[in-house]
């Protein structure tokens, strides 16, 4: 047992309160709310929609206080990745954490292959003659500039961060503002008959749809976590950099949805012949003040979905580095750039990835890809984490804790109820796909893969547990994880 904490090993603290927000809320509205918004229209077939955006903030805000109490007391690179290792290495070894890895290594960039998707789409707003293979390769262009960006220290990455940040702000706040200066309540609030029929299975079949764009819309307000090692003093900025930028983003989201349906009739946005189907921002801007500013805007959402991409690729290149340092994922993914101190595969292979992700998602329709995505995610990390947080205040009841999750445990029989409505709907929401199908054979490629790993590496089930309690340890010897590993405070 070490009594090093990861958390101290090769990276640098340097990203502050301001910049963990800005990265939280820079990921999560990224092209996401201005590409589903007709999405979550059809689902609810009407300007009811708006409760898929409520439903999703709630799920994400129990779930967030999940990420909280779990990343300020293990404040690590890799997120899940160390809250999984620690909560589940007393019964399945490294199973989970290996599981993790393997599904994130999927899941985290073909969520955003989703933005750049969204990022092409907009563009076409702007060139409207853009053939195809135009638009696949300057989607292609996005991703290896977003790895060019990236490829250097976090210090000059936390100023980008900001900028983007500051872009991101500017262009929701323009087109909320547009909308109310031609808003009409009859378009917002007038609801098509049985519309709130909760007796309905058509309405529950359409709540779960909406409440997975939701989820889908809100996902990266834990982009920090990924970065625990990164944060300065985690255990007061990474709670609240999860909690303030769910409450800020669902604010813009709801102005944005509600703006937005009292400007444009709701029927607009699912007919797939109409500009609002694919590009409703731009759509709101040019009916309330003009094609100019709807120009205008347009580019700052593309700056928006890209600013997304850059933020996500930044946390979850985080994620195998942890696992294959302690021997959990092949070694290679555990080197730092010498230099800039950064790492280099991880971001190479999820780059790679997001590519694929691009070119398989302009194929295929937004809603099925975020179906796929969510229920590849839901068993690996959000199910498994909901049982990580009670199963480490069982095991590891000594472990510092700057933050406990308020109302415990109510936000974690939420944050369950919310993705189990997400996954076992989510077959009838995405008819001849068959999502979960796709995740359970996943899940069991990734169990023969471990198994092959573990004989190989000679750990449970073919040797012994190897038990690590890393934050414990570094306590116990005076070491607080929570510090760069300069200082030591009493334990």
């Amino acid at each position: 047992m070490s009594g090093t904490p990861p958390p101290a090993d090769g990276f640098v603290r340097r990203i502050g309160p301001f910049q963990a927000t800005a990265i939280n809320m820079s990921q999560m509205c990224g092209i996401g709310p201005f590409v589903t918004i007709p999405l979550m229209v059809a689902a609810f077939g009407g300007p009811q929609a708006v409760i898929g955006f409520v439903a999703g903030a709630v799920l994400a805000l129990a779930d967030g206080l999940i990420w909280a109490e779990l990343g300020a007391s293990m404040p690590g690179s890799g997120g899940s990745y160390v809250y999984l290792r620690q909560a589940f290495q007393y019964r399945t070894g490294k199973l989970m954490p290996f599981l993790f890895v393997w599904t994130a290594m999927l899941f985290i960039p073909l969520i955003m292959s989703t933005g750049v998707v969204g990022f092409v789409q907009y563009l076409g707003y702007l060139a409207p003659g853009m053939g195809r293979s135009t638009g696949d390769l300057i989607g292609l262009g996005v991703i290896v500039l977003v790895i060019v960006l990236l490829w250097r220290g976090i210090e000059h990455i936390a100023r980008i961060t900001a900028v983007m940040w500051t872009v991101m702000i500017a262009s929701v706040t323009l087109v909320i503002v547009a909308a109310a200066t031609d808003f009409s309540a009859d378009l917002a609030f007038t609801y098509p008959a049985h519309a709130f029929e909760f007796t309905s299975n058509t309405f529950w079949v359409g709540f779960a749809a909406g409440l997975t764009i939701g989820i889908y819309d809100y996902l990266g307000y834990n982009t920090t976590a990924y970065m625990g090692a990164e944060i300065k003093n985690p255990g007061r900025t990474l709670p609240r950099s999860i909690i303030f930028s769910i409450l800020g983003i669902m604010a813009i989201y709801l102005l944005l949805q509600i703006g937005t349906l009292g400007v444009i009739d709701w029927h607009r946005m699912t007919d797939p012949g109409d500009i609002a189907s694919t590009s409703v921002a731009s759509a709101v801007m040019e009916e309330t003040w003009g094609k100019g500013a709807a120009n205008t805007v347009t580019v700052l959402i593309l700056i928006t979905a890209f600013a997304s991409v850059f933020a996500g690729l930044l946390g979850g290149s985080r994620v195998p580095y942890d696992a294959a340092r302690d021997r959990v994922f092949f070694r290679p993914y555990g080197k730092l750039h010498p230099k800039h101190r950064f790492p280099m595969l991880g971001l190479a292979t999820m780059g790679v990835i997001t590519a694929i992700g691009f070119l398989i998602g302009r194929h295929t329709d937004l809603a099925t890809l975020i179906q796929l995505l969510t229920t590849v995610m839901v068993i690996v990390q959000a199910l498994a984490q909901v049982v990580a947080l009670t199963a480490l205040r069982k095991r590891q009841p000594g472990l510092r804790r700057p933050y406990r999750m308020w109302l415990y445990p109510l936000p974690s029989i939420v944050a369950l109820v919310g993705w189990l409505v997400i996954y076992g709907y989510a077959d009838k929401n995405s008819p001849g796909r068959h999502p979960i199908e796709w995740s359970l054979a996943w899940l069991a490629l990734g169990c023969v893969a471990f198994v092959v790993w573990a004989r190989y590496e000679k750990v449970w089930p073919f040797g012994s547990k190897e038990i690590s309690e890393d934050y414990l340890a570094a306590q116990a010897g005076g070491t607080d994880p929570q510090d760069s590993g300069t200082e030591t405070v009493t334990a």
